[in-house]
């Protein structure tokens, strides 16, 4: 069982008590609405928690140059399985552009030399995967408050979603397209930064080229890759399983804070 199932796990025991539920499989509780409900709950006390806790310390630790690991493993794709993304790659991404829309009032399309461009941040952090392993790198990006300010958010804005290149299963929508969100807690904090660089090179394809989310405060699998668009949302409900990212449709937790 994984690192997020345990912590589930955790989660519904100290819920409903000791004794209250003998866990046979997360993936069987998931189908049953009421154990559903409580982890949903335990899932919002935990995010009010750590942000609680959080506003003592609101930073994920930085790191030096000595400290990068000398590896990082790929997570997730470690190439989209898109022709789209085939054909931008292949022109070294000069065609690409980061559309910005939803509710904002200027819709934006970024190419890759605009966003270096703009002012930077380059901060060294630790990646923490659900899977169990961490590694040190040093980022290099546009912070995505700065870009979310450009485009203008209107009434009603309350996450920010990511669209990404890759497909995944050929579920839900159709499509398996991956995608991500935050709200706007996280998105305008000083290290959430859309990422072109990485140990002071341009990001590979493994690593999400040419542009990928970096929210330092939160487990890996919310750090999106191969970013296509943003959206800005007042809801989830009309995104493919309502839960805010391809993973959370299968289960995972949408707040997965560190």
């Amino acid at each position: 069982m994984s690192l997020f199932l345990t912590r589930r796990d955790f989660l519904i025991r100290a819920s409903l008590g000791a004794g209250g539920l003998a866990l046979g499989g997360c993936d069987v509780l998931e189908q049953r609405a009421d154990v559903n409900a409580v982890l949903r709950s335990a899932e919002a006390l935990t995010m009010k928690t750590q942000r609680l806790l959080l506003a003592q310390r609101p930073s994920a630790r930085e790191f030096s140059s000595a400290d990068i690991s000398p590896t990082f493993r790929v997570n997730g794709t470690q190439m989209p399985d898109s022709q789209a993304y085939a054909a931008l790659l292949g022109g070294g991404f000069a065609d690409w552009r980061l559309k910005v829309g939803g509710l904002v009032d200027r819709e934006l399309a970024l190419s890759l030399a605009e966003l270096k461009q703009l002012p930077s941040r380059t901060q060294i952090t630790r990646h923490d995967c659900v899977e169990g392993w961490s590694a040190i790198a040093q980022w290099t990006g546009v912070p995505l408050g700065l870009v979310l300010r450009m485009a203008g958010l209107k009434p009603g804005a309350r996450y920010v979603v990511f669209y990404c290149a890759d497909e995944l299963e050929k579920t839900l929508d159709g499509s398996g397209r991956y995608y991500e969100s935050i709200d706007l807690i996280d998105a305008f904090h000083p290290q959430t930064i859309l990422a072109y660089g990485m140990n002071n090179t341009d990001l590979t394809v493994g690593h999400g080229a040419p542009l990928r989310l970096r929210v330092e405060r939160q487990l890996g699998y919310k750090q999106a890759k191969y970013l296509m668009q943003i959206d800005v949302v007042d809801s989830f409900s009309a995104l493919w399983g309502g839960r805010g990212g391809f993973w959370e449709d299968r289960g995972y937790e949408w707040y997965a804070g560190i």
